[in-house]
């Protein structure tokens, strides 16, 4: 469906809007409200799952599945530096992801098929989702709360930097990592640094550790299957010349299989076990298996691509390699058939994800709105045979 012209600016309007405004994870509270505003405005019927989120329920003239399209609402703890006419008036939180774009997506979506009904073979519900940044976030939330109880199937997208502007990216089965973290703390014996004999050091433990960490990927996994393990965190003493009784790292591991997360929690112990024994040193470790991997339904991506196709031309359309950056909507996948697509925003010389300079490419809001729509309605007509089975 064509977006006007008029349509574009109210989207491109929400989106400022949204932006000026951001709210970090699970205080997206102005947010919501005002979510819950645009949508009563279209006459749209809406509740919440957790009482942090909201939904807005589009019922189809003719009988059909029940559908979602998901976007995300918080923003993050970031300074922002755009310049922007519209930056944010609260200091210290940006939207630097895009989901401010996501949900002005989702509203441009929800004026369009509110306008259709007579066009829909079923029902729709349009999830503005809380706290897509944070671990444990708002989609597990939603699952523990029987959210997708009714739901047949769930859209969802990312306006993604990496892929270059006006490009539409897809792909089946495994799409982006499950992501855990872990922390290390080395309880060793601190002392004066010209006499290393007389302590435990830990820092020369926690070199051990972070080395032999690293070699799991390379000699405890397959090398078909994919998988990365990263330190983010190291900190130890505060002088020069003398050796801490503590030493502290964290990270994080990214992988696409469940097996893989826990054979790496297993390494990750034996490792930190065995070097502490070899010096002489205790340890405390966390380890937190976080957000699943995402798992694309091969029926429901290729209903987009071919959408993707039509609308844009099969030359805006691309298959794309695994993401090793994790993602909420995942839980949604381990539950029922997901989707989850990616809209190029990446122009030259433009700042990446969670960057201060983040910004968006707003022609693509439209892009969003016309392919969302008009593939969830041509989704819900393709399966209109198995609703009409269900009710024979």
């Amino acid at each position: 469906m064509k977006i006007s012209t008029s349509l574009n600016s109210w989207i491109v309007e929400q989106r400022r809007h949204l932006h000026k405004n951001p709210e970090l994870s699970h205080f997206e509270t102005k947010t919501k409200i005002y979510i819950e505003e645009r949508l009563n405005e279209l006459n749209i019927y809406t509740y919440s799952i957790t009482g942090k989120d909201i939904v807005g329920v589009i019922e189809g003239a003719h009988p059909g599945k029940t559908v979602a399209i998901r976007s995300d609402m918080d923003a993050l703890p970031i300074l922002e530096e755009t310049g922007l006419s519209f930056s944010s008036d609260n200091s210290g939180i940006m939207h630097a992801c895009g989901h401010d774009g996501h949900m002005a997506i989702l509203l441009g979506i929800a004026k369009v098929l509110v306008e259709n009904k007579d066009k829909i073979y079923g029902k729709i519900h349009l999830l503005f989702q809380h706290a897509e940044e944070e671990v444990p976030g708002g989609a597990v939330e939603i699952v523990e709360a029987n959210g997708l109880q009714d739901i047949d199937a769930i859209f969802g997208y990312h306006l993604w930097e990496p892929i270059p502007t006006g490009i539409i990216g897809v792909r089946e089965g495994a799409t982006m990592a499950g992501v855990d973290r872990f922390s290390i703390k080395i309880l060793g014996r601190g002392g004066h640094g010209s006499m290393p004999e007389t302590t435990i050091d830990p820092t020369l433990v926690i070199s051990h550790i972070i080395t032999q960490l690293h070699t799991i990927v390379s000699r405890s996994i397959k090398a078909i299957d994919h998988a990365v393990i990263s330190i983010g965190e190291l900190s130890a003493g505060s002088n020069y010349n003398v050796i801490p009784d503590t030493a502290f790292a964290s990270g994080t591991v990214r992988y696409f299989n469940k097996d893989i997360s826990l054979l790496i929690h297993k390494r990750v112990e034996e490792i930190v076990d065995g070097v502490c024994k070899s010096f002489g040193a205790k340890y405390e470790l966390e380890y937190l298996h976080g957000d699943p991997p995402l798992m694309n339904d091969k029926d429901l991506t290729l209903s987009i691509k071919q959408t993707s196709t039509r609308l844009f031309g099969a030359e805006r359309v691309i298959d794309i390699d695994p993401i090793l950056g994790g993602e909420d909507f995942a839980y949604y996948s381990h539950e029922i058939p997901a989707s989850f697509t990616f809209i190029g925003i990446g122009k030259e010389n433009s700042f990446g994800h969670h960057h201060p300079k983040f910004d968006i490419d707003e022609d693509m809001l439209s892009v969003g709105v016309e392919l969302f729509t008009t593939g969830v309605l041509q989704y819900l007509k393709n399966h209109i045979h198995e609703t009409e089975e269900a009710l024979s």
